[in-house]
């Protein structure tokens, strides 16, 4: 059972189309994602306002993504994770468990970022 579905309102970035998601059940409008394969249709994670999710990378589990904030490559956003601000993860990198990372941080290459940890 699909979670969210795909809105009429696209947007061009960096080159690539992004999608508005809705959730289903409660019909809030939720980010931006280039494929269904960026969110988890199951689980609690969730991509918020002006959050955007491109590439390959995979926010799932409890996982949240908004702000400003931005993922793409390969990355992987999962556990209770929350990326925001004007945060950006990018490449090959993690962010797990209870992490935190914010503000104008940036992750990327093949970094992982797990446990309680707080990045600004």
């Amino acid at each position: 059972m699909k979670k969210y579905e795909f809105t009429d309102e696209v947007k061009r970035v960096r080159g690539i189309t992004l999608h508005r998601i809705r959730h289903i059940k409660t019909g809030k409008l939720g980010g931006w994602v280039q494929s269904e394969k960026n969110l988890s249709q199951t689980g609690n994670a969730w991509v918020f306002g002006n959050a955007e999710v491109s590439g390959n990378a995979q926010v799932f589990g409890d996982a949240e993504v908004y702000g400003n904030a931005r993922v793409s490559g390969k990355s992987q956003i999962f556990g209770k994770a929350w990326v925001f601000g004007n945060a950006w993860v990018s490449d090959d990198a993690w962010v797990s468990g209870n992490a935190w990372v914010s503000g104008n941080a940036w992750i990327s290459d093949d970094a992982q970022v797990s446990g309680d940890k707080v990045i600004k």
